[in-house]
């Protein structure tokens, strides 16, 4: 019985999700406007400022390197991540406006450019026995080069419609270095001298982590609100979105899986590649959104992230259970 019990506990969603949810609701109910939208929108760009600063703070160097020589599994992942997950969202485009709005099939293709997850990653890398060095190694890199590579291919994949207005991908990749990669080498700069204070508050850190992301959700869909958002979504469209996320991290999954055991990767390094390949993090995607797209855009392209971040935590939970239970019978 506890065997049953543990998989469906990791199905039920975390306290996060709620307060996404309560940010969500709110903006629906009490959207910022005026005045106000204005000092959220300052508030929200020093809290960005913030959220990447102690992502470079947090990073230990150390980890990452004892990782590094394992290129052949990080270039597995890099390719999942920056080419299959764009591959499958072009493969959905006659999706959109059909099934999916035009608009929300936007945020379908801004979700497949995105990074993997960094905790996440590690974390179910971790309980499923896997190579943890490679998955922090892998992870964190992710997520330095989709500073890069996930305007890039915004600016590639997705019509300039939806973009920030009066900019170029190079403005989008300037703008994204500026608001987002400096902070985040200052972080690693500072950490030799900040580090072990940073190790020592992991639980205070984790409430501006999450409020900095909570805060950018109010704000993007209080101005979406502003636009109509739920005027032009239904319920039926919300389960079709759904459904597709299901899809999408579905192939995403077996295509990992079959990749590595094609390459001889050991069993180890299969679970990194398929927890580090088939994730999406909602942490440098919600920041990267409010950057590259139109205020009036944000709701309808962060909310395939949203879903997909709690889909992929939920699935890949009972995942890294049964590969940890696998182990232990082994």
């Amino acid at each position: 019985m506890p065997s049953l019990i543990t998989p469906l506990r990791r199905l039920i969603p975390d306290a996060f999700t709620g307060w996404l949810l309560c940010s969500v609701a709110l903006a629906s109910v009490l959207p910022c406007q005026g005045q106000a939208a204005l000092v959220f929108g300052n508030i929200t760009t020093v809290a960005i400022g913030l959220l990447f600063f102690l992502h470079g703070a947090k990073l230990s160097r150390e980890a990452m390197l004892s990782g590094l020589t394992n290129w052949r599994l990080h270039l597995v992942v890099l390719a999942s991540t920056f080419v299959m997950f764009p591959l499958l969202g072009l493969a959905m485009k006659p999706l959109a406006g059909t099934v999916l709005p035009s608009d929300l099939y936007v945020g379908i293709l801004f979700l497949c450019t995105l990074p993997s997850t960094v905790q996440s990653s590690i974390a179910f890398t971790s309980v499923a026995r896997g190579n943890v060095a490679a998955a922090v190694c892998s992870a964190s890199a992710s997520n330095f080069v989709g500073i890069f590579v996930t305007p890039l291919l915004v600016g590639t994949l997705i019509a300039q419609g939806a973009a920030a207005p009066g900019g170029s991908t190079l403005d989008a990749v300037l703008s994204i270095v500026k608001q987002l990669l400096l902070p985040f080498l200052a972080g690693q700069f500072l950490r030799p001298w900040i580090g072990a204070w940073i190790d020592r508050h992991k639980p205070m850190l984790k409430i501006v982590d999450q409020g900095s992301i909570l805060l950018v959700v109010y704000t993007a869909f209080s101005e979406s609100v502003n636009e109509g958002l739920w005027h032009k979504l239904s319920l039926p469209t919300l389960i079709g979105l759904g459904v597709l996320c299901c899809v999408l991290l579905a192939i995403a999954l077996g295509l990992a899986t079959w990749a590595s055991r094609r390459l001889g990767f050991s069993r180890e390094d299969e679970i990194t590649i398929v927890f580090c390949g088939s994730k999406k993090s909602l942490s440098s995607g919600v920041p990267m959104a409010k950057v590259l797209f139109a205020p009036g855009a944000l709701g309808m392209v962060i909310l395939p992230v949203m879903l997909f971040h709690q889909i992929q935590l939920m699935v890949c939970a009972v995942l890294a259970a049964r590969w940890a239970q696998r182990r232990d019978l082994s």
